[in-house]
């Protein structure tokens, strides 16, 4: 994170580590390690957010501050591949994450163009996901814009991307930073000046991406070591990080509703007092 690098983190006398999912290959995502106690916070979609709160032993997890305003992720396939329209994935390979609820949403965002929604599911490891479509083995992947759309970008690699939005899917804020009641019980006001310097943060690359590319590089975490990669990521979502206010990290409640209600409407989420959208996330925290 760029305020790691600028010492806003200690100024504020805050000891941070970070730690990405790449040190075990992703063998346990951040919202795992969140739940298990290992974190504090945890980088997750707001998916993840309903699926630990509808799993058969309940989590809490509950979104602290979203990292972009707006869904930079879509479904991509190359734009070698002919294919032009989400209807032409059926009968298609599709690598999925093995989210919640991706494949439904896929299969939903085929049907919504005249498909079936008959894709040919494919659950590869996740760090080869990627190189499955780059390479032909899979017809058609969810990604970030601001990453692998920032890879294809610096090699050249020419994509087509279908957004959800596009076809009428509201799917919320993706990422946010999740965390978890235990954690906000004992340590509220550690984490409010956390996501408060890392607005900071946020707002410093938005004005420079090239020096906070720079930056991003020394805190030596594997993701960042590519400091091309990095910047064009950054320039790509420097219009997504802030509100229009100039902002970061608050929530609009309207959002969460639209993507609890398709959810429900389309009898993928069973309502439950766990998952009316006013306890999915909390602004409160930005502004303590």
């Amino acid at each position: 994170m760029d305020a790691q690098q600028q010492g806003l983190y200690a100024a504020a006398g805050l000891e941070v580590v970070l730690l990405s999912p790449k040190a075990d290959a992703y063998a346990t995502t951040p919202a795992r390690r969140l739940v298990a106690g290992e974190v504090d916070l945890a980088v997750a979609s707001s998916e993840t957010v309903l699926s630990y709160r509808t799993a058969a032993v309940p989590v809490e997890v509950t979104a602290v501050a979203a990292l972009l305003q707006h869904d930079t992720s879509a479904i991509a396939v190359l734009a070698a591949s002919g294919i032009e329209r989400p209807a032409q994935l059926d009968g298609q390979v599709y690598a999925s994450y093995q989210a919640r609820f991706e494949d439904w949403i896929v299969q939903e965002l085929v049907k919504r163009d005249g498909g079936q929604g008959n894709l040919r599911l494919e659950y590869p490891p996740k760090l080869e996901i990627w190189n499955r479509l780059l390479q032909g083995q899979a017809a058609a992947t969810w990604i970030f814009l601001g990453w692998e759309g920032a890879q294809a970008k610096l090699a050249n690699v020419a994509l087509r991307t279908f957004s959800l939005e596009e076809y009428g899917i509201p799917y919320g804020y993706t990422p946010v930073l999740v965390s978890v009641p235990a954690v906000l019980a004992t340590k509220r006001p550690a984490i409010a000046r956390f996501l408060q310097v890392s607005g900071e943060g946020y707002r410093q690359a938005v004005a420079d991406p090239a020096l906070a590319a720079q930056q991003l590089a020394q805190t030596g975490l594997p993701d960042f070591a590519d400091v091309p990669l990095v910047q064009t990521s950054l320039e790509l979502l420097q219009p997504h990080f802030l509100t229009e206010s100039g902002n970061w990290g608050t929530m609009d409640a309207q959002k969460w509703v639209a993507f609890v209600t398709w959810l429900e409407t389309t009898g993928l989420l069973v309502p439950t007092a766990d998952t009316t959208p006013d306890k999915l996330f909390v602004n409160v925290l930005l502004a303590s």
